[in-house]
This record gives C-alpha cells, sequence and structure tokens, in this order.
C-alpha cells in the first residue's frame, strides 16, 4: 500500500485544472479499499473516490484524501441464447468495456460507445446517450459499504435510477463505493438507429442493415466530429443537464422560437436541449483569457490552458444566469463540483 503526500491531482481530471490533494491512494480490490479505509493515516479524513475524473470540477484542494478506482477485469457471469451477464472492475475504462462488448456481438451499449470516464460512474450518472440509457441494461452492482467494509449487491430497483441520477448521487452518496458493474446485453439486439444524427450517418456511409458495430462506429464519428478531445483540450464533456419543464412553459419558448429543440418527457413535462438554450443566449464559442464555451457545443466548457476550477465553476454560473433571465428555464450542473 503506497499514499502519496500533497499529491497532484492535475493528471487526475480531464478538465486539466491545477490542485492538490493531502493524500491520494489507488485501490484494485475490495480488499485493498478496506485497508485504505481502515488506516490509521487516512481513516478520518474527508475521501473523494476519483474514476477517469471526467464528469469532475476541481474548484479547490482537496483537504483529504483521493482514492484512485483501478479495479479491473471484465467477465461473464451467466449465458443464455439470447442474453449475456457481463461483469466489469468498476476501474474499467468505460470505452474499453464497450469496445469489449461490441467485439463479442454482445448488443445494448453500442449507442454509449466514446463516453469518457470509467464503469464505475456510469451507474452513478445513469449516463445516457442517443436514446439508450445505463439502466436500459443493467442487472446488479456491487458496492463496499464504508461504515462497516461489507460488500453489498445492489439490483436496478435499489439503484434508484433517474435523469443522470441514481441512489448513490442522493441518499447513498459517500456511503458507498462502486466495485463492480454487471450488464444484461442481448445476443440478438434490437439497434436503437433513429434518435439523433446515427440514422443520417448510417445513411451516408451506404449503410442499409447496420450491425452494432456500425451503431458505435457511426456514434464515435458523431462524438468525434462534435466533442472536443479532453485529452488534447480540457472539459468534462456535457457540463449541463437538459432541463426538464411543464409543457406550458416549453409552448411559450417555443411560441417566440419555433426551432427550439425538446422532447416529450411524460406527465405534462417537456425535456428541453440545454445546447440549444445555450447557444440562443449567446454562449456558443465565448472565450475569455484561458477558458470558454466549445465552439461547436455549447454545452461544452473548456479549458484552453490555465484557468482555475473557480474561473470555470464562476463562467458556469454566468450561463445560468443568462438562461434563467432570457427563457425562464434553471438549468442545472451535470458535473460534479468539488
Amino acid at each position: 500500500m503506497h499514499i502519496q503526500h500533497n499529491a497532484d491531482l492535475q493528471p487526475f481530471n480531464t478538465f486539466h485544472v491545477a490542485a492538490r490533494a493531502a493524500r491520494l491512494a489507488r485501490f484494485t480490490t475490495a480488499e485493498e479499499l478496506r485497508e485504505l479505509l481502515n488506516t490509521a493515516e487516512l481513516k478520518d479524513l474527508p475521501r473523494l473516490v476519483v474514476g477517469g475524473g471526467s464528469n469532475l470540477l476541481l474548484t479547490r484542494d482537496w483537504p483529504g484524501v483521493v482514492l484512485l478506482n483501478e479495479v479491473d477485469g471484465i467477465e461473464v457471469v451467466e449465458e443464455t441464447a439470447d442474453h449475456v451477464i457481463v461483469r466489469s472492475g468498476s476501474g474499467v475504462m468505460w470505452h474499453e468495456f464497450v469496445a469489449h462488448c461490441v467485439g463479442k456481438g454482445w448488443g445494448g451499449i453500442e449507442n454509449l460507445s466514446l463516453i469518457p470516464g470509467k464503469v464505475g460512474a456510469a451507474p452513478m450518472q445513469n449516463i445516457g446517450a442517443y436514446g439508450v440509457e445505463i439502466k436500459d441494461v443493467f442487472d446488479h452492482l456491487e458496492a463496499l459499504r464504508i461504515s462497516d467494509g461489507e460488500v453489498v449487491r445492489f439490483s436496478g430497483a435499489e439503484c434508484k435510477f433517474g435523469y443522470r441520477e441514481s441512489f448513490f448521487k442522493r441518499e447513498g452518496k459517500s456511503q458507498y463505493i462502486i466495485l463492480n458493474v454487471a450488464f444484461k446485453l442481448a445476443k440478438h439486439p434490437e439497434l436503437h438507429t433513429h434518435y439523433g444524427s446515427i440514422k443520417q450517418e448510417l445513411e451516408k456511409r451506404g449503410i442499409a442493415k447496420p450491425t452494432i458495430q456500425d451503431v458505435s462506429d457511426a456514434v464515435i464519428h458523431i462524438r468525434r466530429s462534435k466533442l472536443p478531445d479532453p485529452n488534447v483540450l480540457g472539459n468534462a464533456g456535457s457540463f449541463f443537464k437538459n432541463p426538464v419543464v411543464p409543457a406550458n412553459l416549453a409552448e411559450k419558448i417555443k411560441a417566440k422560437y419555433p426551432d427550439v429543440v425538446s422532447f416529450p418527457a411524460g406527465d405534462g413535462q417537456v425535456k428541453l436541449a440545454a445546447g440549444w438554450l445555450i447557444e440562443k443566449a449567446g454562449w456558443k464559442g465565448f472565450r475569455e483569457e484561458n477558458l470558454g464555451v466549445h465552439k461547436d457545443q455549447a454545452l461544452v466548457l473548456v479549458n484552453y490552458g490555465g484557468s482555475t476550477g473557480s474561473a470555470i465553476y464562476d463562467l458556469s454560473t454566468r450561463v445560468l444566469e443568462s438562461v434563467k433571465e432570457k427563457f425562464g428555464v434553471e438549468l442545472e450542473r451535470e458535473v460534479n463540483i468539488i
């Protein structure tokens, strides 16, 4: 067990902002994690568990211990003629897991290709893209309960999935650390190609009968054309959630802006595209010194190099206030703020 002191956190967040942690340690198994949690030097310190650091904005130094999740491994735990339940360590990179499953012909997560981060963050955020969310393919997960070191199994119902939400972001926050996640994938999958621009991309490629590999390739191309690579330009992907508003407010906005991008959300609610709202509020392509809003995707705040997390946070506040003033819509940050 190795514990670093005054550790540099810049390599562990995709915004690439400078910050330090009083202590930093890595774990690859439940046993290593228990040992760290019970170590006298760390036991009473505030804890921050970090995976890929792709949904994180550090606005300050961390006064406690950062625990880097490096739980590895992918294995099949159950298989039938139609389905496979495949379990991944929470420290596996999400896209590596998707590519592994697509390569095996197991369908259900191909629309989630190239999403940054690690597998452990997927159920926490109920990540989603192009008409698919984690809850659609989730089977179970195992998490270590911090209070007693017990490994607890959670079903989908127990995870209480919502839009970019789960039990682990609400009442279970800071009480559990996810160790592995299992997904039920299809051997004869039903493809989801009608959401966003997947269908157009497949048509452009002359593919009439796509495979899950074709869908994955199309999603990767679309994401690369719209979103900046965090290895090149500091960002955390979509910074804001798409807001869900009452239908009467959506109609009021549509009367003034007929091109508003919206989707039915049920129960008299409508989901609006946050990127459209931010762009219409004039923020797309905005740059101020070494930070700004991406020129191709208004949902993405970027660090051009040397910006602080607090400055990025302040910019996000200005965006929130601007959208509220123009449309009467309150946006919510999707990124975890530390």
